[in-house]
């Protein structure tokens, strides 16, 4: 046997495993340290508490924001009513209100506040790809473990998914920190300012026949106020949260 058709023999091999795979389930490109994303995109990481807030597709734009001490307060105060229990599953919960929050915060000082849900308007100043929003939601992921509101989980790359019928999709990555089970934190569903939907990667963009996952529930307001007015601004966000089922 030459070694021509050993080569070829490999190579018809390696494309039909690569052929099952697609056609039998998903692709997962693997995670690793957020930073590769951020190189593999020429997008920024975030410097402290400032981001660059992708848009146009692809992080095509990108737009400085930063988030004041005032602002890191507020998140904190958001997290711990909505989390609850200090568990994983809560902290889950708490991150997807906190991304929200934060997206409608950096919004309209970076043309984005009105990003709409899924895939519309290619190419267009403002709008989000699930590039951008994978980037962005890292970046605001990262903000939060920078100043101490992760005790659960740790941020890592996203993750890429793809199957034979349907594009690769992007998503914001965290694993926890116990079981080391990683879930995708994914805004790409839900206009800028939505609950992401937080599941667990090996169910994320597998179900046919689900259009897109759910986001995290509502939680219900506040009832009492803080005398700082603190207790208001979250009841409000909790509130005026647009296209929630």
């Amino acid at each position: 046997m030459s070694v021509f058709s050993i080569a070829y023999r490999g190579t018809t091999a390696a494309a039909l495993i690569a052929g099952a795979a697609l056609l039998c389930g998903f692709t997962f490109r693997p995670g690793g340290p957020p930073e590769l994303h951020y190189r593999e995109y020429n997008a920024q990481p975030p410097r402290g508490n400032t981001v660059s807030v992708c848009h146009a597709h692809g992080c095509q734009l990108q737009e400085s924001f930063t988030f004041t001490r005032a602002d890191i307060s507020d998140l904190s105060v958001l997290m711990e009513y909505v989390r609850g229990a200090d568990t994983p599953a809560q902290e889950r919960r708490a991150i997807a209100y906190a991304i929200g929050w934060m997206e409608r915060r950096a919004g309209p000082a970076t043309g984005t506040a009105n990003d709409r849900a899924g895939l519309s308007f290619m190419n267009t100043p403002g709008q989000l790809d699930c590039v951008d929003e994978a980037t962005n939601t890292t970046s605001y992921l990262l903000v939060l473990a920078g100043n101490g509101l992760l005790r659960h989980h740790t941020v890592i790359r996203p993750f890429s998914k793809a199957s034979f019928f349907k594009w690769p999709h992007f998503s914001a990555m965290i694993k926890e920190r116990r079981s080391g089970r990683v879930y995708a934190v994914d805004s790409f569903f839900g206009p800028n300012g939505a609950n992401p939907a937080i599941q667990l990667a090996s169910k994320w963009y597998i179900n046919d026949e689900q259009t897109a996952p759910a986001p995290v529930p509502e939680q219900p307001p506040m009832a009492e106020y803080r005398n700082d007015n603190i207790g208001r601004l979250v009841e409000q966000i909790l509130r005026d949260n647009p296209d929630r089922p």
